[in-house]
């Protein structure tokens, strides 16, 4: 296999079901034959879709990509609901009210879910209890209490109809539930409901239609587009363009002077596109906290 860098980058995987985001991690090491890849963003087993791996040192950019948007498509069933909230939980609630519901009715209800709001994660989470995920401590008969958490939910379109199954469309905030979000639909709409299918379509301003499908990666195939370098996946960063000498001051931890105007996080690259570094800027100085650049 044509190994697409040498050092580090960032690599879309479409997870197929039926396997964990760690299963789709291992198979990209084995692949690339790297020691290091990590993912920004956990899938649940049942769910399908893009997975944004870093590889390399690239996984140390992987903080910077796990709080951007994010975007599904979701089936869903009124009439039943699971005690996980999607399909690999045993049923809880059954009722036939959905047969009453019109299409106006869920349509309007689906775009009152648009907005910021608090949301509990389910307790099937991977959400961690005093250093145990909750759905582990859950399985084993404790009882858990998860603390709600803010969300956005930027849209939600109804993409098809065909009782009492909801297909949708949902743009969300990093930390989003959308089996909460669908049983929360259910909710409003007077009837159970359970997350029967999930499919991540994007990650900020990467792509679903980019990613390399994991039997591809198991044969050691990877698409040209699915492979992005790191200065183009931090495109959601500002970026400070360095001169050569300013980017060896950059790799030796030093700080730079700069008319570059403050922000919290930069991406600091030589012109061409060569990553230096990430980090601040501060009262008009470059300062470094990851560096990339080798003296």
């Amino acid at each position: 296999m044509k190994d697409p860098s040498p050092a580090m980058g960032i690599l879309l995987a479409d997870k197929p079901a039926g396997v964990t985001s760690h299963d789709v991690v291992a198979v990209v090491r084995r692949a690339l034959r790297r020691g290091k890849a990590g993912h920004a963003g956990t899938l649940d087993p049942f769910a399908t879709g893009l997975l944004v791996l870093g590889i390399g040192r690239a996984t140390r950019l992987l903080e910077y990509l796990t709080g951007l948007d994010k975007e599904y498509v979701g089936t869903a069933c009124l009439g039943v609901a699971t005690d996980s909230l999607d399909p690999e939980g045993a049923r809880v609630a059954e009722d036939d009210r959905w047969r009453a519901l019109s299409a106006d009715r869920i349509r309007s209800v689906a775009a009152r879910l648009v907005g910021t709001m608090l949301q509990t994660p389910p307790a099937y989470s991977a959400v961690k209890v005093d250093g145990v995920p909750a759905h582990r401590r859950v399985r084993r008969g404790e009882k858990v209490e998860l603390r709600p958490r803010t969300v956005t939910v930027r849209s939600m379109e109804i993409l098809e109809l065909a009782l009492p199954t909801v297909r949708f469309r949902v743009a969300c905030s990093s930390g989003t539930y959308v089996r909460s979000l669908a049983a929360e639909m259910g909710g409003r709409l007077g009837t159970a409901c359970h997350l029967t299918a999930l499919r991540r379509t994007r990650v900020g301003d990467l792509h679903l239609r980019d990613a390399a499908p994991l039997g591809a990666l198991q044969r050691g195939e990877i698409p040209p587009r699915a492979w992005v370098e790191a200065v183009p996946a931090l495109a959601h960063l500002p970026c400070v363009v360095v001169e050569p000498g300013e980017a060896a001051m950059l790799a030796a931890g030093r700080r730079v002077p700069s008319g570059a105007p403050d922000c919290g996080a930069a991406v600091f690259a030589l012109p061409g596109g060569r990553l230096v570094a990430v980090g601040a800027v501060r009262d008009g100085v470059l300062e470094p906290r990851k560096v990339f650049q080798r003296v």
